[in-house]
């Protein structure tokens, strides 16, 4: 199957086909794992149109290899772009997509609620280059625009955010960036491109932690961007040079577990819109965030530019840390874990997973309570993480009567 007829199939298609048949070698029907650091060439002029990128071709691992260059063509194809290339984690991703554009004296416009990782690099890192980072209240796009419209250099955006799953409109915000000619970056690791095309919705760059829902099966670390030719190129360029590579036993990992994931991604939003309802129900739970509730303050929104809802929820507890720490270790069909995305629900407290990285007084002005519990749905059978979750809560009311 080639590459012009992907726009004539459907996603779940395009999950199992799309890059994959470039690559084949000796009638293989699977993607080989290519491990060779260089590559040879007899013909001098050859080698040489390879090194400058007038043929196609691989010249030394750190810049490209035949496994990676399958897996970016395949989130290529599900993404909608031009071209892709990837990274050895997310936040290489993240950090090689703003050093590849910004130089001191830019302005970035983002939101408070991205990931811990990323905050980071906003809080901290950027200002010590003399990168001016104003973070806006999520959802409060009004703010946004003002700011976007005194003039920037890039647009940062992650909607769903980690971990309060809080939505930000994509297309309104694009639309923003554009007028002062500000690149719009959306990381869409929570979507996924089952459920979002944040380029379709005038986004220029979209990017993915692919350890995450991408891969599926928390046992491959990358990270990859996607958009125009020209943009990836430049961000290409400072990741060969840099030195951020992804490791070709990952991609392969990485293409493996890509073939499922539509039907992953469906069930995990399954899972999660059914845990999501049962919690918001629960006298235990003071508060559910999941885009697919009606009652979630961004839901028309999400409603509008995502195909689905995902996999990710948090929820606080009464009682706070004193009550998680009851009912986390009860249970059973679950992994309490610093990761998502995986076929196994995974369950953490947001101050050791997503924002780790961030101090108690950063978290409570995100809005983060220490008590507060990511969860990242999986493929199990709904009705035995519902229960799961039932045994756990009265496992807390036999230990309240036992004190």
């Amino acid at each position: 199957m080639s590459n012009q007829n992907f726009n004539d199939i459907q996603i779940g298609t395009k999950t199992v086909w799309a890059g994959e048949k470039e690559v084949l070698v000796h009638g293989a029907s699977q993607v080989p794992v290519v491990v060779s650091v260089a590559y040879t060439y007899d013909d001098m002029d050859a080698w040489f149109d390879v090194a400058i990128g007038k043929r196609p071709g691989h010249i030394y691992g750190r810049n490209t290899n035949p496994t990676v260059q399958a897996f970016e063509d395949k989130v290529r194809v599900l993404e909608n772009a031009e071209a892709a290339t990837s990274f050895s984690t997310g936040m290489a991703a993240i950090s090689n997509v703003l050093h590849t554009f910004l130089k001191p004296g830019d302005r970035v416009v983002t939101i408070k609620d991205t990931y811990g990782g990323t905050n980071k690099i906003f809080s901290e890192f950027l200002p010590k280059l003399n990168i001016e980072v104003t973070l806006c209240n999520t959802g409060n796009h009004e703010e946004m625009e003002a700011e976007i419209a005194k003039g920037c250099t890039i647009v940062y955006l992650e909607t769903p955010t980690n971990p309060t799953v809080k939505i930000t409109d994509i297309e309104r915000m694009a639309k923003a960036g554009k007028a002062v000619g500000a690149l719009v970056v959306v990381d869409n690791t929570f979507a996924t491109p089952i459920n979002q095309n944040p380029l379709q919705l005038g986004a220029d760059l979209v990017l993915h932690s692919a350890t995450k829902f991408l891969g599926g099966h928390a046992d491959a670390l990358g990270g990859v961007v996607c958009g125009s030719n020209e943009l990836v190129e430049q961000i290409y360029h400072y990741r060969e040079i840099n030195g951020a590579t992804m490791d070709p036993w990952a991609a392969y990992l990485l293409l493996r577990g890509m073939k499922t994931l539509k039907l992953r991604v469906e069930q995990q939003a399954k899972n999660a819109m059914a845990i999501a309802k049962y919690l918001e129900q629960h006298e235990l739970v003071e508060q559910v965030f999941y885009p697919g509730l009606e009652t979630h303050v961004h839901h028309d929104i999400a409603k509008k530019q995502m195909r689905g809802f995902g996999g990710m929820l948090s929820f606080s507890l009464k009682g706070g840390m004193d009550t998680v720490r009851v009912v986390l270790p009860k249970l059973k069909y679950a992994n309490r874990a610093a990761n998502l995305g995986a076929v196994e629900t995974t369950y953490g407290p947001a101050r050791t997973t997503s924002h780790v990285e961030c101090t108690v007084e950063e978290r409570k002005a995100l809005g983060i309570p220490e008590g507060l519990v990511r969860l990242s749905a999986g493929i199990e059978d709904t009705e035995d993480l519902i229960a799961d979750l039932e045994q756990a809560f009265q496992s807390l009311s036999q230990a309240s009567l036992r004190s």
